[in-house]
């Protein structure tokens, strides 16, 4: 692939869309760097309970200052306590103001690149080369998600997790603070009724087509 080439693809979508299998396919196939913004959120998460500091301003904005993309990789980020208070500070306006500047940060030093996030086409990357939007049915989702709902409590039925997923959805839809938006001009990705293998060919297929219109035969 050309070495010159300037390309930049947002992806939104809810919780078990495919959207975080689908970006790394994507970052992989086509050497992009990718970014899941969900990590910042995470990172936040796991300083503010480890030093009791939900409502102290100047601590999250000093913390969101010391992100790097290693510390994004902790395995500490994905305890239950941690995912669950993620969805809760991501409704804050200064959280996500706080935490917009590196994912601006990161756009600027990389020539290709792709972040997957809820608000990447409406705020983050509004002039993205590509937007992506990732949908799937609530009942197919839970699917996807019992295995790893069940690590938290093995009792816990389909039903219970597809409520709980409805719950996320709408949060993520209806909060104040940068909703989930199907924004104008981006392409969706319904992955229903696909297979990884379906859902990799259909992506290779649309990111190829675009750079192709931007550059020519690449």
């Amino acid at each position: 692939m050309t070495k010159n080439i300037i390309f930049s693809i947002a992806v939104d979508g809810g919780s078990a869309s495919g959207k975080t299998t689908g970006s790394k396919f994507i970052s992989k196939k086509f050497n992009f760097k990718l970014l899941s913004s969900g990590k910042l959120y995470r990172y936040l998460s796991y300083k503010i309970i480890k030093n009791n500091n939900l409502y102290d301003q100047s601590f999250i904005r000093n913390q969101s200052k010391k992100i790097t993309l290693k510390k994004l990789n902790d395995k500490k980020l994905y305890s239950p306590e941690v995912t669950r208070l993620a969805s809760v500070i991501a409704k804050k306006k200064f959280i996500r103001n706080s935490l917009k500047q590196f994912q601006k940060n990161f756009i600027k030093k990389s020539k290709k690149v792709i972040i997957e996030g809820r608000d990447i086409a409406s705020k983050i990357m509004p002039n993205a080369d590509l937007k992506i939007y990732f949908k799937c049915s609530v009942k197919e989702k839970a699917k996807r998600r019992l295995k790893d709902f069940k690590k938290i409590n093995k009792k816990i039925t389909l039903s219970e997790v597809e409520k709980a997923l409805k719950s996320r959805d709408f949060s993520d839809k209806n909060r104040k603070e940068s909703p989930l938006l199907f924004v104008k001009g981006a392409v969706l990705v319904d992955t229903t009724n696909l297979t990884i293998n379906m859902m990799e060919a259909k992506l290779f297929k649309l990111v190829k087509v675009r750079l192709i219109k931007k550059y020519g035969n690449i």
